[in-house]
């Protein structure tokens, strides 16, 4: 295990939405979309397949606000691509360019319910000698490759208690979106 950038914010707009966020880019669409050419449509309205840019504010039920991207580079996702967590996918389908909404998700529609089983006892040796402090953020990689993330929570003496939950495991989020723009899903590009 290593110890992430503790210069790092602890939620990034990535860690908070993406699940598998490799098509989850923030800024405005590149290439021939962002210059309207290339044939592409135009769409009002988000359907799966459909290119979108989101401003947001995410907050927690007691209105920390956790992450926004307001007057920053916007969110642009794929929707139907699994880069956003499930119940805001879901939640932004149908929405119309210029339209704002409030979505609140319960945690099993964001990151789900905190697994007691994700917390784990670890031996100190094991850890970093920099990172063996509550509130240390680590990193490791399990065995078929996958990235793996935790915070240490607690500290009994030759053992660090370390958790694997999601930051916001067990919380409802509240989301502030507005659609900034929406591109119509493209024709698949034949072999």
């Amino acid at each position: 295990m290593q110890v992430s950038n503790p210069m790092a914010p602890a939620f990034s707009v990535v860690l908070l939405l993406a699940l598998g966020s490799a098509g989850c880019r923030e800024g405005t669409p590149e290439g021939p979309q962002a210059a309207g050419q290339g044939g592409e449509r135009m769409a009002t309205q988000i359907e799966t397949g459909s290119l979108v840019s989101l401003e947001f504010t995410l907050k927690l039920e007691d209105d920390t606000v956790v992450a926004s991207n307001v007057g920053g580079d916007p969110l642009v996702y794929t929707q139907g691509a699994g880069e956003l967590v499930p119940g805001l996918e879901r939640a932004l389908q149908g929405m119309k360019v210029g339209e704002s909404k409030e979505i609140t998700l319960s945690p099993d529609e964001g990151f789900g319910p905190v697994r007691p089983e994700a917390i784990q006892r670890v031996p100190r040796e094991r850890v970093p000698e920099d990172a063996r402090h509550v509130g240390a953020e680590l990193q490791g990689q399990a065995p078929d490759g996958t990235v793996l993330r935790a915070r240490v929570v607690e500290v009994q003496g030759d053992t660090l208690v370390v958790d694997f939950n999601h930051p916001l495991a067990g919380q409802t989020l509240v989301f502030d979106v507005k659609v900034l723009d929406v591109r119509a899903p493209q024709e698949p590009i034949a072999p």
